[in-house]
């Protein structure tokens, strides 16, 4: 990564910097959104900045977001890190104040654009699948009415850790599934959960205090299109080792297949036939058709 988007300015990487009264750093304050290109279009881009917003506006930070500009910006920072596509990381961090938990609004966020290369994903990977780990960490429920993108992000870097425990002397491709205090089906470490049951698309409420994520939202909407019957509903573990598909999705990888299940006792549970199902197939066409893939 050679340039960084700083306030709108291109900056060489070893030279951006972030003030240490920043509240984003002292306090947590503060968003992001991820997405990708397409032929060097951010894809879903309103919506991830219409999400953005939203949160900023809860967070009382004092943000106008103007898509063109945004746009303008992550192509020259592609065209500078020579890139054709990337993986954009777009924050807004609340900006400096007081040393102190204040409770005006923030007036003068930081807002920074982190461009880097796609890895190469191995078209394996949506064939063969994710095995999916079900964690003992628990998801941390919301700090407000729903979960935000936010800079609060220890409660997955514990989930990480975790899973890396279990999967660093083995070969694969691993997603881990965290659960709620109750014990509900919540969401991946960097994913949100569907499986399909009798021909049925499942996918934990919102209410379990999951990231309402920007491609769950599309998924759902090309289901509804394809007429599809779907449900959002809260599920416990053993439901997934009925599914007849799983599957998780975030905005980099979109849909990928999870073919196994595996617990901490030592469990293994094969889904389908070990391949990518045929609804599963279906909407990652239909994600790709969108994208003008």
């Amino acid at each position: 990564m050679k340039y960084i988007g700083v306030n709108g300015v291109p900056t060489p990487a070893a030279e951006a910097v972030l003030s240490v009264m920043d509240h984003g750093f002292m306090y947590g304050m503060g968003l992001f959104e991820t997405f990708r290109t397409y032929g060097g279009r951010p894809f879903l881009i309103e919506s991830h900045l219409e999400r953005l917003e939203q949160g900023c506006r809860s967070l009382g930070i004092r943000y106008a977001l103007q898509l063109d500009q945004v746009v303008q910006e992550i192509g020259n920072l592609l065209r500078l890190n020579d890139l054709q596509d990337g993986y954009i990381r777009l924050t807004v961090s609340a900006g400096e104040g007081p040393l102190g938990l204040p409770s005006e609004d923030y007036g003068d966020p930081t807002v920074i654009i982190y461009v880097k290369s796609l890895e190469l994903v191995d078209s394996q990977l949506y064939m063969e699948g994710k095995s999916l780990y079900r964690l003992n960490t628990p998801r941390n429920t919301p700090e407000g009415e729903i979960r935000l993108k936010s800079l609060h992000y220890m409660n997955n870097m514990l989930a990480k850790r975790e899973l890396r425990e279990y999967t660093h002397l083995r070969v694969g491709n691993y997603e881990g599934m965290q659960l709620t205090a109750e014990g509900y089906l919540a969401e991946g470490i960097v994913s949100n959960l569907f499986f399909v049951h009798n021909g049925k698309l499942h996918t934990p409420d919102i209410g379990t205090g999951i990231l309402p994520g920007i491609t769950r939202a599309f998924i759902l909407e090309l289901a509804s299109q394809l007429e599809l019957p779907l449900e959002e509903g809260y599920y416990k573990w053993d439901r997934l080792k009925e599914a007849d598909e799983i599957f998780v999705t975030n905005s980099i990888q979109e849909a990928v297949p999870v073919t196994c299940l595996l617990e901490p006792e030592g469990g293994s549970y094969i889904v389908g036939n070990g391949k990518m199902g045929s609804i599963t197939r279906l909407l990652i066409e239909q994600y790709r058709q969108k994208a003008g893939v």
